[in-house]
């Protein structure tokens, strides 16, 4: 007899502004997943927040057929319960390919906790704790990890003016300023003075009340990719060299101008390093299943400093997670593979913990 089809549920889109992040990086994965390990169900949510099983695009993938580069938000309206648990006895796993806010900062996973279904990624701790950057800094410090300086200003809180001050004492110009939750660049700008920091701390405010202001490091962006749980895997490093003043949105996703090198040109002595600390910065925050790690290194002067954490990275045909795994041996098949194994290894262990007093 045949080994029953996993029924993997697909959601993408969300209400975030990376929406259409998300809807690239689910065509990309739907084409890549064994259908004959797995029974695809797309599910998009529209920028509303309302759910669409996508029934076209599940045709096409078990037909074999190609999909288009970006995949719609269409088909009939659902009842996003009804649709995460299928039907009965048919084991279902979940893949919450939603970046940014709403999808990635354990909004979704708490959803799928209470109703007991294995998803890939990390839990509810760890997505919220590393879609929150200036959290995500202050766990990160704790453990004694290097990062670069940086300030923290909360809307309504925190004096504005106090806080011009203290870039000029603390952190000096030029500054990047980024909206504390939030992914691919959105809402992130340079400032090289005082009327630029104030229109680039109103810029993040549109998308959160938190912003995070960092010293500009003049360093090498360099990435790292982390697979597993409590003994992860971190993939070969790779480099990012911007093709405008840092790496945006317009670089990662529209003009496509940024060199990407994998594996990044390091001594074997750095890339062994960076690859513990990556390792390191996923077990901090709690992370399980994926993430990756960012970091700026100045060979001459600090050495490395962790940048951010992404619980849910992108899987777009130029996205770094898939591309570093794909240089340290694993097929982008296959990546979906053991991301679903994981999933289902983290459920196994979760249900085995006792609720009785």
């Amino acid at each position: 007899m045949s080994t029953p089809l996993i029924r993997l549920v697909v959601l993408y889109g969300g209400v975030s502004a990376e929406h259409d992040v998300s809807r690239i990086s689910a065509a990309h994965v739907l084409a890549a997943a064994d259908r004959s390990t797995y029974r695809i169900v797309p599910v998009g949510i529209d920028k509303s927040g309302g759910w669409f099983r996508n029934d076209d695009a599940a045709a096409v993938v078990a037909a074999g057929g190609e999909l288009p580069n970006s995949l719609d938000i269409a088909g009939p309206a659902v009842d996003p319960l009804a649709v995460l648990r299928g039907d009965a006895g048919e084991l279902t796993v979940v893949f919450p390919l939603l970046h940014g806010p709403h999808g990635e900062d354990g909004t979704v996973q708490g959803m799928l906790e209470l109703l007991g279904m294995p998803y890939v990624g990390c839990g509810v701790l760890s997505s919220a704790l590393c879609m929150d950057k200036a959290m995500a800094k202050e766990v990160a410090a704790r453990v004694g990890i290097p990062q670069c300086r940086w300030l923290v200003f909360r809307d309504g809180i925190d004096d504005a003016r106090q806080i011009l001050a203290d870039v000029d004492d603390r952190l000096g110009f030029p500054v990047f300023v980024k909206p504390a939750n939030m992914g691919s660049s959105v809402g992130v700008n340079r400032a090289a003075d005082r009327e630029e920091l104030d229109s680039a701390v109103n810029e993040a405010l549109r998308y959160d009340d938190v912003v995070v202001i960092e010293e500009s490091v003049d360093g090498r962006e360099i990435e790292v990719a982390v697979l597993g749980t409590t003994a992860p895997d971190a993939s070969l490093p790779g480099e990012v060299k911007p093709g405008s003043d840092f790496y945006d949105y317009e670089d990662k996703y529209v003009t496509g101008s940024a060199e990407l090198m994998i594996p990044a040109p390091l001594p074997d002595d750095a890339i062994a390093e960076v690859r513990e600390l990556a390792a390191d910065a996923f077990a901090a925050l709690r992370c399980a299943g994926l993430a990756r790690v960012d970091f700026f290194y100045e060979p001459a002067g600090r050495g490395w400093l962790l940048n951010e954490v992404n619980t849910m990275p992108g899987f777009t045909p130029a996205s770094m997670y898939p591309k570093m795994w794909e240089a340290s041996g694993i097929a982008y098949p296959d990546l979906i593979d053991r991301l679903v194994t994981l999933a289902l290894e983290v459920h196994r262990r979760r249900s085995t913990f006792s609720t009785d007093h």
